[in-house]
């Protein structure tokens, strides 16, 4: 069994030694373990430090995509590479490399395909109290659009097996972490959440500015999923909220009419029934958008059957690497359409793509 860290990195040349010192060399029940750096955009040689590191496969993006393309990226990359079982860790040190065998325990065993690791925010040194309250209500409104039942919701520190590797199809440009939850949830996949420890903070988040940023944009994500895997419900509520609304003002015209002068308030009567027909509208969108989410679900049954397709001519030779191919719609190229294009280097890949 094959297991390889994807560490993402913007900017991580003096953490990244530290990083890759503290993972594992060896698991029980893993035969293979290599490292993966997706080095996005890096100004200071991010890249030259992961080799210098001994790290075995490198990838890197011209400029910076942010953290969910990088990880989309790296998942695709550890599927070429052969990967059984992909982690995810930062390149800042955060997590303690030796409970990466805490995370693929579960997949070893073969009663999860995805395991979210639990950093136990509560008893975090540097956490403050107002950011325990917050990472407490994120992960209970993030357990409450996906369906997911775990106490940490956006840690990074996370297995994936390659069965639901195939399945998950980041779209957002943000973090990965709230989408990647709403995904487990909706596609019914086997998870399980474990305790781990973190190191000493080496620097502040890169990922959001302030507490309420990443808090705003977290929500925007986490609804624009949960619109994306559960439109009918979603449009209905709002339908049902706009519909209510209407009722209102339609209850004053029917008072007015039956029990005061015999005459309603047709001011009330106009607003409340062009409510209910937004209300009505509202409903019918959610039923045209529920079924393009059907068609969504075909597209996404399809791409995953060709990833596997993939794999198996990747494995024949009947296909060029991961990073050898034309980068994807959104992925880093350059203006004249270069391909990417592969260098060995001391026994590393870098992907210059």
């Amino acid at each position: 069994m094959k297991l390889i860290i994807q560490i993402p990195c913007y900017n991580e040349a003096d953490t990244l030694p530290a990083t890759i010192a503290d993972l594992p060399k060896q698991i029980d029940g893993i035969d293979i373990i290599e490292y993966l750096v997706i080095d996005d955009g890096s100004a200071d040689g991010t890249d030259a430090v992961a080799r210098a590191c001994g790290v075995h496969h490198i990838l890197r993006n011209r400029r910076n995509m942010g953290l969910a393309r990088s990880f989309r990226r790296g998942l695709d990359y550890a599927l070429g590479a052969g990967a059984d079982i992909i982690v995810n860790t930062d390149g800042d040190n955060q997590y303690y490399g030796a409970d990466i065998a805490r995370l693929v325990e579960p997949i070893v065993a073969g009663r999860a395909d995805v395991v979210i690791g639990d950093r136990q925010t509560q008893t975090i040194a540097h956490f403050s109290p107002a950011k325990r309250m917050l990472q407490r209500f994120g992960s209970w409104a993030v357990r409450h659009f996906s369906g997911v039942d775990v106490p940490d919701a956006v840690s990074g520190f996370r297995a994936i097996s390659r069965t639901a590797a195939f399945q998950v199809n980041i779209v957002s440009s943000f973090s990965y972490t709230i989408e990647m939850l709403i995904q487990v949830g909706q596609k019914a996949m086997a998870y399980e959440a474990v305790p781990v420890r973190t190191n000493a903070k080496t620097r502040d988040s890169r990922l959001f500015k302030s507490v309420f940023r990443f808090m705003e944009r977290s929500g925007t994500t986490a609804l624009r999923m949960y619109a994306m895997y559960q439109p009918l419900r979603t449009f209905a509520v709002i339908g049902a909220v706009i519909a209510f609304i209407g009722v209102l003002p339609m209850l004053r015209f029917l008072y007015y009419y039956f029990f005061v002068s015999g005459e309603g308030k047709i001011q009330s009567l106009v607003i409340g029934s062009a409510l209910l027909t937004v209300g009505a509208l509202t409903f019918l969108l959610g039923l045209m958008a529920d079924l393009i989410g059907r068609n969504r679900q075909l597209t996404e049954m399809t791409l995953e059957r060709v990833k596997r397709i993939e794999q198996i001519a990747l494995a024949r030779g009947a296909l060029l690497p991961p990073a050898a191919e034309e980068p994807a719609i959104g992925e880093e190229f350059d203006q004249s359409g270069d391909r990417q294009h592969e260098q060995q280097r001391g026994g590393v890949r870098e992907d210059r793509g």
